[in-house]
């Protein structure tokens, strides 16, 4: 089964053309054409992204990353396609409200072949609405004009199932591989509890079946990733922010640095397995009115600390997960798992506490938003004949798991 997979729930644009074979018990994936384009430096002058930008950036870009993905998977064939009166009609109507992207996409899928792909999968939730009804839109039009059914999927499903792939973006490739990127799932033992750490997400779900979530821990105010770009805000740190948290935090565990005070841990003691950084964003901004032009030592302690607290406080509240959910998988997801400290933590204890259990983590290249992620989800969906409406495909921001 071949996945065109659409992702634009924040701000990066991303469009892959993934090959899928097997089930739950084993299944291998041929990335075939990846494409993605992020709009980081456009948003990082606001110090944060803007929906209506993100909105007008996605509508720009869908069709150019789609020639590229296509190009790079040799899907992309050159020959004069005759619209209907009544297709074109349809089209126009469904993409009316993104004036960037009606015309080029007009003119792109008129000159050329409809791709030989199985099935169109696109993110519809969660993300800033905006951005995703202009992939969602784009993928309802093409779903039109190349008679392909939709997949919706979820984008934290996303972030789940890739964390359980291993491939050559990690280790060698695949006995026999080309230089595409080769993935596979297999021996996942269940229930698979997940770790979703990102700028708008904090969240522990177990999945007992496949694709079947129960929600078992959650942010209680900031998500983890949020509360990093806050932090690196007040130490004048550019934006995205957690990256710069983790580069001074590094470079001060390098010295050998000791830092010399402690940031609290929020509800790290509780019986309970939700999070609250809310607390510990606003101990660092007490900190910085006790001190007056900061040296850059001092900025890499704050940072130093400011992880070790996160680090401590999401090991703690997932431990407790475990002994909960009786998970003999663990898997971490989104953008903060890329966080080095972080990774190097959860690996050092499961060692040592959870021996018998296995821990995914994902390549760094998968922590981010990408449209592999959104194939990967989009197969299994495709699998169970989970596949949307294109008249009842909605955007929802606040889609959830479990």
């Amino acid at each position: 089964m071949r996945i065109l997979a659409i992702e634009t729930s924040c701000d990066e644009t991303a469009i892959a053309i993934v090959e899928a074979t097997g089930d739950e018990k084993a299944a291998k994936f041929r990335v075939l054409g990846n494409a993605l384009l992020s709009q980081v430096e456009t948003h990082a002058k606001y110090g944060g992204v803007f929906p209506s930008l993100a909105k007008r950036e996605h509508a720009k870009n869908l069709v150019p990353i789609l020639e590229a993905a296509l190009e790079e998977a040799e899907l992309l064939h050159e020959d004069t396609q005759v619209i209907p009166d009544t297709i074109r009609n349809q089209v126009e109507k469904i993409l009316e409200r993104e004036p960037e992207l009606g015309e080029p996409f007009l003119d792109f899928v008129s000159e050329s072949e409809r791709p030989d792909i199985d099935a169109i999968a696109v993110t519809a939730g969660p993300g800033l609405e905006p951005a995703l009804w202009v992939g969602i839109n784009f993928a309802r039009a093409l779903s039109l004009l190349w008679g392909k059914p939709l997949v919706a999927v979820n984008h934290m499903e996303g972030h789940v199932i890739s964390a359980l792939a291993n491939g050559n973006h990690v280790a060698p490739p695949l006995a026999g591989s080309d230089a595409r990127a080769y993935l596979e799932i297999k021996n996942v033992e269940i229930p698979v509890l997940a770790l979703l750490i990102s700028g708008g997400h904090t969240e522990l779900v177990v999945m007992r079946k496949w694709l079947s979530y129960e929600r078992v821990g959650q942010t209680r105010d900031d998500a983890v990733g949020e509360a990093f770009d806050k932090v690196a805000r007040m130490l004048a740190l550019p934006y995205p922010g957690g990256p710069e948290i983790s580069r001074l935090a590094e470079a001060s565990r390098s010295a050998g640095d000791t830092p010399s005070f402690t940031l609290p841990r929020p509800m790290m003691h509780s019986d309970v397995c939700d999070f609250s950084f809310a607390g510990l964003k606003t101990a660092v901004l007490y900190l910085l009115k006790t001190k007056t032009d900061l040296t850059a030592k001092e900025k890499q302690h704050i940072a130093h600390e400011f992880e070790n607290a996160v680090a401590e406080v999401l090991w703690r509240k997932t431990e407790l997960a475990l002994g909960r959910t009786g998970a003999r998988t663990l898997v971490l997801g989104g953008g903060v798992s890329a966080n080095a400290h972080i990774r190097r933590e959860f690996a050092r204890n499961m060692r040592r506490e959870y021996p018998d259990r296995a821990l995914r983590i994902p390549a760094a290249s998968l922590t981010t938003d990408n449209a592999i992620m959104i194939a990967l989800a989009g197969f299994y969906r495709a699998r169970q004949n989970d596949f949307a409406s294109a008249d009842a495909l909605q955007a929802d921001g606040n889609a959830r798991l479990g």
